[in-house]
């Protein structure tokens, strides 16, 4: 048990969150529990959850010394970060992907894991970054926010968002409609993405005058693509040569951002993933920046996290049996 006593100012309803949900959480993360009485909060459990406890508190109740609104995520993205690295800072965080002069869907997106948070800097840092990891862990959605976020601060004057267009595992067979009909079920997730951020109205008449595109990874062929914050999504789907045709298009005052998961290759087996190869070719340039994500860092349904640790030890007690023969 432990009695910890917050510092002067930090503000106690935004601390504690509505209905106290704020401590609930890091009860129910951390199988502890808490009782506060005024600016002083005890503290039962395991000495290592007791102390994460303590830190999370301790770092949250200074950000609402400085007015920050703490939301749900931020508890969430608290606990994640103590997991592993108790001492790393836990920083504020916050992409706005709109601004007073469009009628983007109001409110900031804050980071839920420390590879989250590594991700947003290394877009703010990086003209190419490479972001490598299961569904879930917010690779796509969190590029789109900085896309917008980029292209209202006028920092790029347009958005391409490419996809490989590759079936998944099933054959669909000849699809009706023209071009731009038979390749939009692939791109839809670039839709999604899209207009959960941005009014659909607003969005269709940005596309509509090309400001924000969003194509077929085949499209991309002999293109120059200046001033333009671009998006790869998908890209274990990508051929070899269709990644080294897309890395090459990358003009001037231009960012690319390529995501995937390299265990989800529908290729053939005959081709290789431009993916998987790049992480090899790539891994050393100083100025291309991996991003790395695992299980830990899927946002989605808990049973998502469950379901990809859940394959990651098959396949390793089925390539151990393998080899054991």
């Amino acid at each position: 048990m432990k009695k910890l006593k917050l510092k002067e100012g930090v503000d106690l309803a935004n601390l504690f969150g509505p209905h106290d949900l704020h401590l609930r959480m890091i009860e129910g993360e951390l199988n502890v529990d808490m009782t506060a009485r005024g600016d002083e909060i005890t503290v039962k459990g395991q000495p290592d959850a007791v102390l994460r406890a303590e830190r999370i508190l301790h770092e949250l109740g200074d950000w609402t010394r400085d007015y920050y609104e703490l939301k749900p995520d931020d508890i969430t993205r608290a606990l994640r970060s103590t997991e592993t690295e108790l001492e790393r800072p836990l920083k504020k965080f916050s992409i706005d992907p709109s601004s007073s002069n469009t009628n983007l869907k109001k409110g900031g997106i804050v980071p839920k894991s420390p590879a989250q948070q590594s991700y947003i800097e290394a877009i703010q840092q990086y003209d190419l970054v490479i972001a490598i990891g299961p569904a879930g862990t917010g690779k796509t959605y969190l590029a789109m926010a900085m896309a917008l976020a980029a292209f209202n601060k006028r920092e790029v004057s347009r958005i391409v968002l490419a996809r490989p267009a590759v079936e998944a595992g099933e054959r669909l067979g000849f699809l009706p409609g023209d071009m731009i009909a038979k390749v939009h079920p692939y791109l839809r997730p670039l839709y999604d993405a899209l207009y959960s951020m941005m009014d659909i109205e607003r969005a269709n008449r940005l596309v509509e005058r090309g400001e924000i595109e969003i194509a077929p990874l085949a499209f991309m062929r002999g293109r120059t693509l200046n001033d333009a914050f671009v998006i790869l999504d998908e890209s274990q789907n990508a051929t070899a040569e269709q990644m080294k045709m897309f890395l090459t298009r990358l003009g001037t005052h231009s960012k690319a951002i390529v995501t995937g998961d390299i265990t989800q290759v529908d290729l053939p087996p005959t081709q290789t993933s431009g993916l998987v190869q790049i992480a090899e070719i790539l891994q050393d340039i100083e100025d291309i920046k991996f991003i790395h994500f695992t299980e830990r860092d899927v946002v989605r349904h808990a049973l998502v996290r469950a379901i990809i640790k859940a394959y990651d030890q098959y396949g390793q007690k089925t390539a151990h049996t393998q080899e054991s023969r």
